[in-house]
């Protein structure tokens, strides 16, 4: 599967998961919310948390930690959603994402991202643009639009649809 290469500095916001930092390429993030409890839709994914009212829109939200494959994110006093705009086979989504905490926003040169490791992480690599290093910290950074797949997204829209 090819690899987006990245080759002009971007803007990222980073979140937590657990102990590992993630980045999403800012022009992605509408805003981010404090924690809100959602209503649950049934029959969807675990990783789905539910809906939540955001300005009078009904927004899906996704547990990232769930979604890759760690254990369900308790609600801190740092917990937050990050609201994104994904798109996928030309089709846009606005979703919520819970994460354990978010960091900052800041640029990184290409020159400071290598591409992903081809074998020994434990995340899947399509979806991740590559790992970036700042301040003896890697980041890794991911191509949020390969997160969920089409399917994945159908159904989020329709539990924000009903």
């Amino acid at each position: 599967m090819s690899t987006t290469a990245i080759t002009e500095t971007t803007q990222y916001l980073t979140y937590k998961l657990a102990d590992e930092v993630f980045a999403v390429d800012v022009a992605k993030v509408r805003e981010i919310l404090d924690f809100t409890p959602a209503t649950k839709v049934p029959g969807t994914p675990e990783f789905m948390r539910g809906v939540i009212n955001v300005r009078g829109n009904v927004v899906p939200v996704v547990d990232m930690r769930l979604k890759f494959g760690l254990t369900k994110t308790e609600k801190t006093v740092d917990t937050c959603i990050v609201v994104m705009e994904i798109t996928v086979d030309e089709d846009t989504t606005v979703l919520g994402a819970l994460v354990d905490s978010v960091q900052e926003v800041f640029e990184i040169e290409a020159s400071q991202i290598e591409p992903p490791p081809r074998m020994g992480t434990r995340w899947r690599t399509e979806f991740i643009k590559g790992i970036g290093k700042r301040n003896n910290e890697l980041i890794i950074i991911l191509d949020i639009d390969r997160v969920f797949s089409s399917s994945e997204l159908g159904i989020l829209q329709e539990a924000a649809e009903e």
